[in-house]
């Protein structure tokens, strides 16, 4: 796991489905990215806002492995870092295999703990017609697998750049599998 490094960092002040890349993002302890338009004590995605404005903000940062764009690239999507709305793109990585509870140490100081999958929405097929398919899966039970990437929050900020590595430490056993966030 010491190969796995930050490929792009993305913001958006605004709410948009896709997120510009920057040069570096700071991550800001229990608000997420700021400046982005997700970041929060309190939810923050629209949809969630409607449904009870004072839930905590479990998606404070969405983190994307660049192996998904590699992936859907091979069934004809064309699929850059941010397009699908993530603050960080990581490569050599299994995000979507992650424990709940994990902390990712990002760059020199900034630390996010994962809390769960993000849910692949019917945005995904705006981007790209038939792109929601594809981050989309069966495992062998015939359970279905969420491959849009996690959501975490941020326990230590700091600033975030391509290039920075990823250290990961995992929480204390049991581990519990990712769900949905």
């Amino acid at each position: 796991m010491s190969s796995a490094t930050v490929t792009t960092v993305s913001s958006n002040g605004v709410y948009s489905f896709t997120k510009p890349n920057r040069d570096s993002i700071t991550l800001v302890a229990g608000l997420g990215v700021e400046g982005d338009v997700h970041a929060g004590v309190t939810v923050k995605h629209r949809s969630r806002v409607a449904k009870d404005p004072t839930v905590p903000n479990l998606r404070q940062v969405h983190l994307i492995h660049a192996e998904l764009f590699d992936e859907v690239a091979g069934a004809g999507f064309e699929v850059t870092p941010g397009a699908l709305g993530e603050n960080v793109t990581t490569r050599g990585l299994d995000l979507l295999g992650l424990p709940t509870g994990t902390r990712l140490h990002l760059g020199a100081e900034a630390v996010v703990e994962v809390t769960g999958l993000r849910n692949p929405c019917a945005q995904i097929d705006h981007y790209r017609h038939g792109l929601l398919k594809q981050v989309l899966g069966r495992d062998e039970n015939g359970e279905l697998v969420r491959k849009a990437g996690i959501m975490s929050i941020v326990l230590t900020g700091g600033e975030v750049r391509p290039g920075d590595p990823i250290r990961v430490e995992l929480p204390a056993e049991p581990h519990r599998p990712l769900e949905m966030v």
